[in-house]
């Protein structure tokens, strides 16, 4: 077994302003070599961490990294159906960083992040099950 590991949230520096995103997905980055998470600045980032306890910048949150052995909610952009497959909603509007949406039917790469579990309406937590479905290309 190894040692000095962790399970379920973790505690890391916000490296943005992070407040009133609980719920939201960010990613690990780093700061001069120090962790801190941040929401993604693009559809194909790899934001699988699920902010927990939101905070200030530099400030310390609670994130939980995103496994499938249980389902969780996060806030949706947009509507889906129980099935679908969620990704990130398009950062380019900074109120949508951190949201997922439904898999758009406009070209493009997306990165398949859980599958919903329920109908969802726009700013809804949608409850999902993450799934590590990699790039999805979209062909238009």
């Amino acid at each position: 077994m190894q040692t000095d590991t962790k399970s379920g949230l973790i505690r890391v520096l916000a490296g943005a302003n992070l407040t009133g995103k609980r719920g939201y997905l960010v990613k690990m980055t780093h700061d001069t070599g120090v962790p801190e998470v941040v929401l993604p600045a693009a559809i194909a980032d790899l934001a699988v961490y699920l902010v927990d306890d939101e905070n200030v910048d530099a400030a310390l949150v609670s994130v939980e990294p995103l496994t499938g052995e249980r389902n969780v909610r996060v806030c949706l952009k947009g509507t889906c159906n129980p099935g679908d497959v969620l990704v990130l909603a398009d950062p380019a509007t900074a109120a949508d960083a951190g949201k997922v949406r439904a898999l758009p039917a406009s070209a493009g790469t997306y990165r398949g992040l859980a599958i919903a579990e329920e109908k969802g309406a726009d700013g809804q937590f949608v409850l999902c099950r993450p799934y590590a479905a990699g790039n999805i290309v979209v062909s238009g």
